[in-house]
């Protein structure tokens, strides 16, 4: 059993409430009593219970950060820029993952709760859902990370991803490129029917008919696996397009692999542009073109607005943060 605060007094001779002072307020004991408190401590192992007195002052140092996929390296990175923001702060950050499933993302939500973390951010599932929307009523302050909706009532950090899109559409549309096909995850995920959007309007700024360009393929499982066998299907059946572009790098990875492995040049016979520019994307058999998301700046920037508004919640004005995302090119797309 680990040794308790009335242990430590008992050892070193003083009252509960001096080792509490030792603890809390070093300042006002005597040297020779701190030292005798402290020797005590050293010999007993005793491990303050911080979070039992946080709890009690009503001043948690932790923050919960949920997000839909750890096994993808975009929200790796988005948590280390959380977690950097969080380390600088005095905060520790809670991982959640929710693994895109409504019933782990409630879990997570009331555990949080429960736990009394300051703040949570969180990559949600649905924008608006019952369960976020009553942490927000109940006083929990809230910050949505790569989500974008101006009529939920709290913060938000996001890409343009319209603009995203455009990019990658232009890329190719310059390229010469009139058979896209675009690899999606569910268009009901507001990042990938921004990113449609902007290729769409890419496709038409150029004078051709996005509805006899653009194929659209909606993948439930966003990832590398998933993608490959949906892609390598439709290059054994004959796919007609040149160009293929990912709502995801792993996506993208997929592709590629599906493309090489049923005899297919990249870029030769099929051009690949994926998103996100994550580590990978660069170390790729052929290293991909990607649109690139400043993910550590988008976990850094909602890590500050949470704190920001756990310390001043009077003054607090919410903001919804829109970063720009950028082409980069590499021989997944060079002729």
């Amino acid at each position: 059993m680990s040794p308790s605060i009335k242990d430590v007094a008992v050892r070193a001779g003083v009252s509960v409430g001096t080792v509490s002072n030792v603890l809390n307020h070093p300042e006002r004991v005597a040297e020779s009593t701190r030292t005798a408190v402290q020797s005590a401590i050293a010999a007993l192992g005793f491990v303050r219970n911080s979070s039992a007195a946080q709890l009690r002052a009503g001043t948690s140092r932790s923050i919960g950060l949920i997000v839909l996929d750890m096994a993808n390296p975009f929200f790796h990175d988005v948590a280390r820029g959380v977690e950097q923001v969080a380390d600088e702060l005095g905060y520790a950050v809670v991982l959640c993952n929710s693994d895109d499933q409504t019933s782990r993302e409630n879990r997570y939500l009331q555990v949080l709760e429960e736990q009394r973390v300051r703040g949570v951010l969180i990559t949600p599932i649905e924008v608006s859902s019952d369960r976020l929307d009553a942490l927000r009523r109940r006083g929990t302050p809230t910050v949505l990370v790569d989500r974008h909706d101006p009529r939920v009532n709290c913060c938000s950090v996001a890409v343009d991803d319209v603009v995203g899109g455009e990019l990658a559409g232009a890329h190719l549309v310059a390229q010469g490129h009139e058979r896209i096909v675009y690899f999606s995850g569910p268009l009901g995920l507001s990042q990938c029917a921004d990113r449609l959007t902007g290729l769409r309007r890419s496709v038409a700024a150029a004078g051709l008919d996005p509805d006899a360009v653009i194929e659209v393929v909606e993948i439930p499982v966003m990832n590398a696996r998933s993608t490959h066998d949906v892609a390598r299907a439709r290059f054994e059946q004959g796919e007609r397009a040149t160009a293929a572009f990912c709502a995801n790098d792993l996506m993208a990875l997929g592709v590629l692999r599906a493309a090489l492995s049923t005899g297919r040049r990249v870029p030769g016979d099929l051009a690949i542009v994926g998103y996100d520019d994550i580590e990978f994307a660069a170390d790729a058999a052929v290293p991909l073109t990607s649109i690139r998301q400043p993910t550590q700046q988008i976990g850094r920037a909602a890590a500050q607005l949470l704190v920001e508004e756990c310390d001043n919640p009077d003054t607090h004005a919410h903001q919804q943060v829109m970063f720009k995302p950028e082409l980069v090119t590499r021989e997944s797309t060079r002729h």
